[in-house]
């Protein structure tokens, strides 16, 4: 996939009339430029590819989400999810194929861990399901990296999906509304604290203490909660954009009643806001789900102690493109 304005295998204006069509009109082909000479667009279509997938499959949902199953040009797989609200429409994208992090409660972590997705491959994601969609990709105004994949593991390349996605000649995004999601890694958080365009956060915490935390966590072996939240802290600090904190409810293993009591002290003077997320089942999980009973009396709890609390139910759950689910089953 060809680089925004300035970046392109064109000249002068040139440059603008292919950006327009790529990010704008959501062109799959250099023969719909017509305004290019043929010439230019049979270089282009010698030189570069405007795809970065040899197949695309949908698969929606009863709930009208759409989970997209993506063949990479070298056969690995990955997904994305686009969500339509109301007032937004969203796409859930990933930054590698699976997901090195392992947490148990996920069909992603279950698969292991492939290779991370380039900096082409996680933006056209988002230009792929627009097109899918019947959507220009301008219509796209919510992203979230929250796919498979660890995105602070694939640093380079997310920052370059994110820049694209920002720039004002490519998708034009806002950066409130672009979010990554990460499971805590400290050097990464920073980093992006420091460099990063601003972008919200989303810190995949899932439990208050670090005992219950690395039985549900391999990476929790390395990177304590403490140090974990002294670089959200820094990030928020820094950036003064309110922390998502996510938090998969499992039975019998991170809902108790002490452990609402104990994610209200560690969010204390942090601007967060928790998302309480209703497990969602996948075959083989060695896991299973609060009740709906025990969710709620865990977020009044939380209530109680002053933190914004929201349960996400998920969408998408009939095609395996809810959270915790995609493990690039057709279907």
């Amino acid at each position: 996939m060809p680089e925004p304005p300035g970046e392109l295998p064109a000249r002068g204006y040139r440059n603008g009339q292919i950006a327009s069509w790529l990010y704008k009109k959501g062109a799959r082909e250099w023969s719909e430029m017509t305004d290019l000479p043929r010439r230019l667009r049979e270089e282009l279509e010698r030189e570069w590819r405007i795809s970065e997938f040899a197949l695309v499959q949908a698969f929606p949902s009863s709930d009208g989400s759409v989970k997209y199953l993506f063949t990479l040009h070298d056969g690995s797989r990955t997904e994305a999810v686009y969500l339509p609200y109301a007032d937004r429409k969203t796409v859930c994208i990933s930054s590698q194929v699976g997901c090195p992090a392992g947490c148990v409660f996920c069909a992603t972590g279950r698969m292991g861990f492939g290779r991370n997705l380039t900096g082409p491959e996680i933006l056209d994601q988002v230009l792929a399901v627009a097109h899918h969609q019947g959507l220009a990709p301008r219509e796209i105004r919510n992203v979230v990296l929250m796919g498979m994949g660890e995105p602070l593991l694939n640093y380079q390349n997310v920052a370059w999906a994110v820049r694209r996605m920002l720039n004002k000649n490519a998708l034009a995004m806002s950066p409130r509304r672009l979010t990554l999601s990460t499971v805590g890694i400290p050097r990464g958080i920073r980093r992006l604290a420091e460099e990063g365009p601003g972008v919200k956060l989303a810190l995949s915490l899932h439990a208050p203490d670090d005992e219950t935390r690395r039985r549900i966590i391999p990476t929790a072996h390395r990177y304590a909660i403490a140090e974990i939240m002294d670089a959200v802290r820094a990030y928020f600090d820094q950036t003064k954009r309110r922390v998502t904190i996510e938090y998969t409810m499992l039975r019998g293993v991170n809902d108790h009643d002490w452990q609402a009591r104990e994610l209200a002290t560690l969010l204390r003077g942090l601007v967060a806001h928790v998302n309480l997320i209703p497990f969602n089942p996948w075959e083989g999980a060695p896991v299973t789900g609060s009740g709906k009973k025990r969710i709620r009396r865990f977020a009044a709890l939380l209530e109680e102690a002053g933190l914004p609390v929201t349960v996400r139910w998920s969408r998408g759950v009939d095609v395996g493109a809810a959270c915790g689910q995609l493990a690039l089953k057709e279907g």
